[in-house]
């Protein structure tokens, strides 16, 4: 057997990776509308590192991130006549980590993930950071199983309602940059107090917020709250 072979088997590492089990096959034929044609590549996809067994999901959620991100972008392109800036919010907001783990939440992914028993003690069937990775894994799967219009319908098909609901719109200043943050693989914002002047009944707050890699910026207001949302507000000005 070659190393072509083995690999397709899950066998490069000395590990077998285990097969697609009934129920998670069960699972991806409902979800997908077709029984898989190659098992192993659902139960990779469906496979957390700590499970220690020769491949797991973080291949697949490398080459998933990217289609999702290409077909979100065709999408709000086709519905919107938004400026580039606006287009980029809402694709940072859609793609973000947490949409794919509500995504992958309203799918019933959570009971389909092989975990190993510390991560799933430890609540990672509902971590956010997990869901959203084998969330992006699985449209990989599909990608490279049936092609990317299958995987660009699918991804319509469930993405539908974050879509409609104008996810990445209207949002707070602050939680536009969170999402942003998230959605650039960045780590999250960090609100600073600068100074605080003036008397109790007229004070004025400045606060800085710096996403790190990127930048930061600052903003004045009669509140600390207030203060960091124009801080935010002004970050995403300038930044986004």
């Amino acid at each position: 057997m070659d190393l072509v072979q083995r690999c397709a088997l899950g066998q490069d590492r000395g590990h077998v990776l285990s097969a697609l089990s009934a129920e998670a096959r069960a699972y991806v034929t409902n979800l997908t509308g077709a029984d898989p044609a190659r098992p192993a590549l659902w139960a990779e996809a469906l496979t957390h590192g700590s499970m220690g067994e020769a491949r797991d999901y973080q291949r697949l959620e490398f080459l998933g991130d990217r289609v999702l991100g290409l077909v979100i972008a065709e999408w709000l392109h086709e519905k919107s006549d938004a400026a580039e800036g606006k287009l980029s919010q809402r694709l940072n907001a859609l793609v973000s980590r947490e949409t794919c783990a509500d995504v992958a939440r309203e799918i019933g992914l959570p009971l389909n993930i092989r975990l190993g028993k510390q991560a799933r003690d430890d609540g990672g069937a509902q971590s956010d950071n997990i869901l959203g990775d084998v969330m992006e894994a699985l449209i990989g799967a599909l990608f490279v199983e049936r092609g990317f219009e299958a995987a660009r319908d699918f991804v319509r098909r469930l993405w539908d309602r974050p879509m409609s609901s104008g996810t990445g719109q209207r949002k707070h200043p602050k939680a536009a940059l969170q999402e942003w943050a998230a959605g650039n693989r960045r780590k999250p914002p960090v609100y600073t107090m600068v100074s605080r002047e003036g008397p109790d009944h007229a004070a004025k707050f400045t606060v800085s917020v710096e996403v790190k890699g990127v930048g930061e910026a600052s903003a004045r207001g009669s509140s600390k709250q207030e203060a960091e949302t124009a801080a935010a507000q002004a970050f995403m000005q300038a930044y986004a």
